[in-house]
């Protein structure tokens, strides 16, 4: 396992634009929490903009879809990051910044040590989740699979 490095990327639909007043309580705390991300235990890389994050990517045509992706060393110190650091706050306050996206808006897949993941590459591990449910290929947190070597 210690030839493969964990990615995820993860999308959300914002209920207005990054700048505005309803967005205040999530933008105001992403300093924060992509600190708490690039110190924690089995961080390796995450997107991001000049600014330090990647709220203004646009990988998609509605320019209220934000996108997330980064690399973990494994699955237990990202998770460990997603629901046991204060980053579970955003999970939880998120109905008031985020609409509900009906398709996978999270996925994970393994990757050799060193590869960083490009935009292009995480969607397209959304799409191949949609279509085909968890697999080795693309998965999520309650369906894992190993590296296939």
């Amino acid at each position: 396992m210690n030839d493969y490095h964990i990615a995820q990327i993860n999308i959300a639909q914002a209920v207005a634009p990054m700048d505005s007043k309803i967005m205040e309580g999530f933008v105001g705390r992403l300093d924060e929490i992509n600190a708490l991300a690039d110190s924690s235990e089995g961080f390796v890389w995450r997107l991001q903009d000049e600014g330090g994050d990647a709220t203004s990517i646009q990988a998609y045509d509605n320019s209220n879809i934000i996108i997330n992706m980064s690399v973990w060393n494994n699955i237990t110190h990202l998770k460990s990051f997603v629901y046991k650091s204060a980053h579970v706050e955003l999970i939880r306050d998120r109905d008031a910044w985020f609409s509900k996206i009906a398709a996978f808006h999270m996925v994970l897949w393994w990757i050799p040590v060193g590869h960083i993941p490009t935009v292009e590459e995480g969607k397209e591990k959304l799409d191949v989740l949609e279509k085909n449910g968890p697999s080795p290929r693309a998965f999520t947190f309650a369906k894992s699979f190993e590296p296939t070597v």
